[in-house]
């Protein structure tokens, strides 16, 4: 299960969208997250739903990845469908047992708030697949640039951010690593019940939490050795150039968009 966690890993590429931008790719991702709140019927979440796979596609990331990104919130998506199906009321009764009832109306918008989430989180992973974690800090920092007027610590920001991604797949890895070892030492991970489980939690927590801050420790202590100071007068390897083809994209996402709040006026 925790293998099949991919949220903040970057796989390296050459394709049309590994090549885009960062700053765009941030904004088309916060474009695809409104998009798919503003539309307002499955004929729009088809749409954006359709474009998504498409920009997986020239990304080149394989569609078992979009299952993977979608494993840990299964548990989300059930809740979200129960809650909506048995709590939103219609005229027309689908099914009735007990105590419970399901309305169509009921049914319909619990599909529609699934079909939206698994949409919604496939499309915000396509950014940390297809950008390294030094171009989206640099890209955050650029965006948010005019702040520094204001004395925002804008590249603190951001590079908290991009710490913050790149130690998600390490304490995944591990906390695997803690698994197989209590395991190994005769842990009972697998307890049935709900205290037991929590109980169960503790022997890996522990260690986990002990391994996180030994790695924050070492990584603050790695960045003042190496005389790190933060933004002001740092260099950087690559620069983010924008070309053509961002702009393209930039046009081909807003045409979607308009295309979406289309079909809302006129369904």
């Amino acid at each position: 299960m925790l293998k099949d966690i991919t949220i903040g890993q970057y796989f390296p590429g050459d394709s049309v969208i590994h090549r885009l931008d960062a700053r765009f790719k941030i904004i088309f991702s916060i474009l695809a997250a409104a998009m798919l709140f503003t539309a307002q019927n499955f004929v729009g979440l088809g749409i954006a739903a359709v474009f998504i796979v498409m920009c997986y596609a020239a990304s080149g990331i394989q569609f078992r990845m979009i299952l993977k990104s979608l494993k840990p919130i299964i548990p989300l998506i059930i809740f979200t469908g129960i809650l909506n199906l048995f709590f939103i009321k219609g005229e027309e009764i689908l099914a009735h047992w007990w105590i419970f009832k399901i309305h169509t109306e009921g049914a319909k918008i619990a599909a529609f708030m699934i079909v939206r989430i698994i949409t919604l989180i496939t499309g915000m992973s396509l950014l940390t697949y297809t950008t390294s974690p030094i171009m989206l800090t640099d890209a955050i920092e650029a965006l948010l640039a005019p702040l520094k007027k204001l004395r925002f610590p804008v590249h603190e920001l951001a590079m908290m951010m991009m710490i913050a991604l790149r130690f998600i797949p390490l304490l995944i890895e591990e906390t695997d690593k803690i698994m197989m070892a209590q395991k190994a030492r005769g842990a009972n991970l697998d307890a049935k019940g709900l205290i037991k489980k929590a109980k169960a939690l503790i022997p890996i927590l522990i260690p986990l939490f002990i391994s996180a801050f030994k790695r924050a420790n070492e990584l603050a202590m790695a960045m003042e050795c190496r005389c790190y100071k933060g933004g002001e007068g740092r260099t950087r390897l690559k620069k983010l150039n924008s070309s053509v083809l961002d702009f393209i994209a930039l046009g081909l996402i807003l045409c979607v968009f308009a295309l979406i709040i289309v079909n809302n006026i006129a369904f």
